[in-house]
């Protein structure tokens, strides 16, 4: 793993729910909307709903990222729908060909059959057009770790105006085999996904994404009251608004550093929004997300 990950103050272990996921289904994203690499102003394909509000970095080789993730419970509108927090590991374009692997937190209705929020990774090597799933509904993320089931509740969430709790998810590439490798916290290595599944993440990754995700399928323009996040958004600050902290990316010599050039994106601003800063306790981090549908946001 990347040299200097135990010197950082190691996070107050997380109670998991081990109760794995019963759903029969494949699984498979339906294609997102995300920024095009390479742009200082990314465009969209927003083909199905799918929002964001992230920060990424690009223009350079990526062998890894890190981030502590805020956790919260947000509300889903209707059971099609779902909210997610995350880390994206992405190679090659976002046509037809994007290589991406992905973990964090979600509430997905549809896929567990339930309103938990639940520990996730997913990914694809062509642009989640017929490669890839979540968890372990399909080949790919080889685990090796027995105590945490993916797909497992996050138990405790955190509480407007009342205790944060967050989980610490760093992904790395294996300078040796070449394989993505996935650590929950500061004790679990919980397993990878080898490097055969990809082409560009073969070599590594040319763009880091942090930030959430939703999807909005209300029709004829309305806007979806799912939640981002807390559901707050960004100004709101600590307690109240979602954050990511202690965001940073692993370089060629296999050592976690901090990103520079970090932009920001965001479809709607005025449904769900991000905001970034850097301090001493936190290094660089941002708060993100939102309500969805409001006054401004019709």
């Amino acid at each position: 793993m990347p040299r200097g990950y135990y010197t950082h103050k190691k996070n107050e272990r997380r109670r998991m729910s081990l109760r794995a996921s019963s759903v029969k289904r494949y699984g498979r994203k339906k294609h997102r909307a995300i920024p095009q690499p390479r742009s200082a102003d990314p465009d969209l394909i927003n083909e199905s709903g799918h929002q964001h509000a992230i920060a990424y970095v690009e223009g350079d080789k990526y062998f890894g990222a890190k981030a502590t993730i805020n956790v919260w419970e947000p509300k889903i509108q209707q059971a099609n729908e779902f909210s997610l927090s995350q880390l994206w590991i992405l190679g090659g374009s976002f046509g037809q060909d994007l290589n991406s692997i992905e973990a964090g937190w979600q509430v997905s209705p549809d896929l567990y059959g339930d309103n938990n929020t639940r520990l996730f990774t997913y990914w694809t090597s062509d642009a989640y057009q017929a490669t890839g799933c979540y968890n372990l509904l399909c080949s790919g993320f080889i685990q090796i770790n027995s105590e945490i089931a993916m797909g497992a509740s996050i138990s405790p969430v955190s509480g407007f105006r009342n205790s944060q709790y967050d989980i610490s998810i760093l992904v790395w590439k294996d300078p040796n085999e070449g394989h993505w490798w996935m650590q929950f916290g500061n004790d679990y290595v919980l397993g990878y996904w080898p490097s055969f599944l990809f082409s560009y993440l073969a070599d590594s990754a040319s763009m880091i994404e942090w930030g959430g995700e939703v999807v909005n399928s209300e029709p004829d323009g309305r806007h979806t009251s799912t939640q981002m996040g807390s559901g707050r958004f960004p100004e709101e600050g600590f307690g109240k608004a979602s954050y990511f902290r202690n965001i940073q990316v692993v370089d060629s010599s296999n050592n976690l550093k901090a990103p520079k050039g970090i932009g920001t994106f965001t479809e709607k601003s005025n449904c769900y929004d991000v905001q970034t800063g850097n301090n001493g306790d936190w290094g660089r981090y941002f708060y993100y997300g939102g309500p969805g549908r409001n006054e401004n946001c019709p």
